[in-house]
């Protein structure tokens, strides 16, 4: 390492993160140095520019790269390692570098050299078409910042930057503080009837960890969280109404009392995005954010929701009837919102013989990534095993990993992080950018930089001698997870502007996501990764039978909670006008009258934790996962056709889907990739198929 690093990791600004060396007092000082360095290299780039691909684009990558190196591992250790001294220094310097983008994206005069290159046919003739769509998207993208305000709406305009960038991170972090807050000790053995023992681990783990020293799964104490892993099976299996009731209130009034409530900042964050969308003469923040997505209107996105509400609203109705039939009939009992997972599963039992529980003995973490793994060999022709080199990592349950392709050459690595850590570590999951694929060229020869993926999730951790013992949602969630990674590591673009997943319109981003969730009811997949934890026998095909069979039960009101979501959000940031005197509550209720048939409480506030909107990337783009689900359900139905079983023709498929939607990235306009694929524009009908609505459309 050059020595002028010695004292400071975080300036090295390349290579695979040594997590040890990082040192959180450096991260101030780290930053402060980037941004004058970067700064002066700006400025010299100005007053130097070139309107060429090398003399601009390579130079502006090159500068920013330097800061997402630094940043980006500070970024992650947010999600990952959270704690208090973080969050201050976090907030102390991510003005300083929200400054200086908007520095970068508002310069007259890089702005004005990309529309130069642009202009000058002969030079735009030589650039291949990748290269074309970065410069298309970078003109745009400058213009969505601002750079052709006049002075003073400028500056408002960066005002409001601040301030949404502040608030997003302060509600992330009410959202993590309210989850992490709520501990719920239970101490009879009647209060936790008919919860798996798998659960009574975790509970009895927290205990642990809270001072119970003695407490065991079967004895207990059992601290109760709102944490996924303790919070999802608790409602589905506890027979004890009153607790439900309890957690259930406790989990949807998540950050809306006391000093986390997220009420005013959302209505300052809904103002601000306003404000900022007329300032850039848009009439709405959705309009800006559909001006760079597939989707292109508000319009469009409204009638796709429509078509799919209209399918499964009525379904919603029947099984929200047949469910409370169920319950009433055979256990007497009216249904409330907290007991809707417990009498679905009950019902699920009733009609299909199993729960999801049973399964978990046949899902341990290390099968399942061996069959995932063989999945990727057998479709996609790249090998996954664990990683030859050691690495660093941020937490001892960290595995690292790396890609080869048929050829035996390494072409990627990722980092997996699978278990929840609510004391310090958000929740859901995700796939972010540790390194980006990129190639130069180097004493007269090309290097290519292999690209890095960071794959989070928050499953059930393990517990003494047992390993993960994962439900099928976690599984779906963890190749849902790897998907969003094949797309990252699977890249054949050399220009990190479009790389990966950078340069794709968000609502097409989900598409290899949803994609490989899909294989998880593959059978060969299924069977590959099905396997008894400690025997290591295969999980019996009637099990197999009854989770196919179960496929589609309650995918009406499943298919609604998602339109709910996203047609709440779209409202919010298209029609909902903040001083019209209609609350948040109202506006809800509004959009639920026709995206929900389950009944909403008045406490019931689950805006304040919806991180994705409001401290994500998915603000008027939430939609994107139904849009996207689309593509991917058509695009699985492509391997239907040839025969799941016919291993020849689906590397054929695989070699296509890998070519065209993996590799290309942001290269091209994502409809040009899918049709590239598909050979025509996207149906609806295989997710219908897929979703069990097909009979209703």
């Amino acid at each position: 390492m050059n020595n002028q690093y010695a004292d400071n990791y975080l300036l090295v600004g390349e290579g695979l993160p040594a997590f040890e060396k990082i040192i959180l007092d450096d991260i101030i000082p780290s930053m402060t140095e980037l941004l004058k360095q970067s700064s002066n290299k700006l400025t010299y780039l100005e007053e130097n520019v070139d309107s060429t691909w090398e003399g601009l684009v390579e130079p502006l990558t090159i500068i920013e790269e330097k800061i997402q190196w630094t940043w980006g591992i500070v970024n992650h250790l947010m999600g990952v390692q959270n704690s208090s001294k973080l969050r201050e220094i976090y907030q102390t310097i991510q003005p300083d570098i929200i400054n200086f983008l908007n520095r970068l994206r508002q310069s007259k005069l890089i702005y004005q050299a990309f529309k130069n290159l642009q202009k000058d046919l002969v030079l735009w003739n030589t650039l291949d078409g990748c290269q074309k769509r970065i410069i298309e998207s970078s003109i745009r993208e400058a213009e969505l910042s601002g750079v052709n305000l006049i002075p003073e709406k400028r500056h408002r305009f960066n005002e409001i930057n601040l301030q949404l960038a502040e608030l997003s991170t302060q509600f992330s972090n009410n959202v993590l503080d309210s989850t992490k807050d709520f501990k719920l000790k239970l101490t009879e053995k009647m209060e936790v009837d008919g919860l798996p023992f798998s659960l009574l681990k975790l509970a009895a783990n927290n205990a642990i960890l809270e001072g119970d020293s003695n407490a065991t799964p079967e004895a207990g104490p059992w601290i109760m969280t709102l944490d996924y892993p303790i919070y999802g099976p608790f409602m589905r299996y506890s027979s004890q109404k009153n607790l439900r009731e309890k957690i259930y209130k406790a989990f949807i009034s998540r950050a809306s009392i006391g000093k986390l409530n997220n009420k005013p900042l959302i209505e300052r964050i809904l103002k601000l995005r306003k404000e900022q969308a007329k300032i850039l003469g848009y009439q709405s923040y959705a309009e800006v954010s559909l001006s760079k997505k597939m989707a292109s209107s508000v319009e469009n996105v409204e009638k796709v929701l429509e078509e799919l509400r209209v399918v499964s609203y009525e379904t919603a109705q029947e099984e929200l009837k047949s469910l409370k039939s169920f319950a009433s009939s055979n256990y007497n009992s009216d249904l409330e919102p907290w007991d809707i997972s417990y009498w679905t599963e009950k019902q699920r039992k009733f009609l299909f013989d199993f729960t999801n529980e049973e399964l978990r003995v046949y899902f341990s973490l290390e099968q399942v990534l061996e069959g995932l793994f063989d999945l990727a060999e057998r479709i996609f022709r790249v090998k996954i095993t664990v990683a030859d080199k050691q690495v660093s990592t941020w937490h001892k349950d960290v595995q690292f990993f790396q890609v080869k392709d048929e050829t035996e050459n390494i072409i990627a690595y990722f980092y997996l992080d699978p278990y929840s850590r609510p004391a310090e570590k958000r929740g859901g999951a995700w796939m972010s950018d540790c390194v980006g694929r990129s190639e130069t060229y180097q004493d007269g020869k090309t290097i290519t930089r292999l690209p890095v993926a960071y794959l989070i999730c928050n499953q059930t951790p393990p517990y003494d001698e047992e390993p993960s013992l994962m439900t099928f949602d976690e599984v779906t969630t963890l190749f849902h997870e790897f998907g969003h990674g094949l797309q990252h590591m699977l890249t054949t673009v050399n220009y990190p502007g479009a790389s990966g997943i950078n340069n794709i319109e968000w609502d097409a981003v989900e598409l290899p996501s949803q994609f490989m969730e899909y294989w998880c009811y593959e059978k060969n997949t299924f069977f590959s990764m099905a396997k008894h934890y400690k025997t290591g026998e295969t999980i019996p095909k009637h099990y197999y039978d009854k989770l196919v069979s179960s496929r589609h039960f309650m995918a009406g009101l499943s298919m609604l909670r998602q339109l709910h979501f996203s047609l709440l959000d779209l409202e919010l940031h298209h029609k909902y006008q903040p001083d019209s005197g209609e609350t948040l509550v109202q506006v809800r209720d509004r959009i639920a009258e026709k995206t929900t048939v389950i009944r909403t409480l008045p406490e019931d506030a689950f805006l304040c934790a919806f991180n994705h909107i409001f401290a994500g990337g998915y603000a008027a783009g939430y939609y994107s996962y139904k849009w996207s689900e689309i593509l991917s359900a058509d695009s699985f139905s492509a391997f239907e056709e040839v025969g799941l079983d016919n291993d020849d023709e689906l590397l054929e498929v695989g070699k296509s889907f890998r070519d065209n939607i993996l590799a290309l990235g942001g290269s091209k306009n994502p409809m040009e990739i899918f049709k590239s694929f598909r050979g025509r524009e996207p149906e609806t009908e295989p997710l219908l198929r897929y979703s069990g609505l097909l009979k209703s459309a």
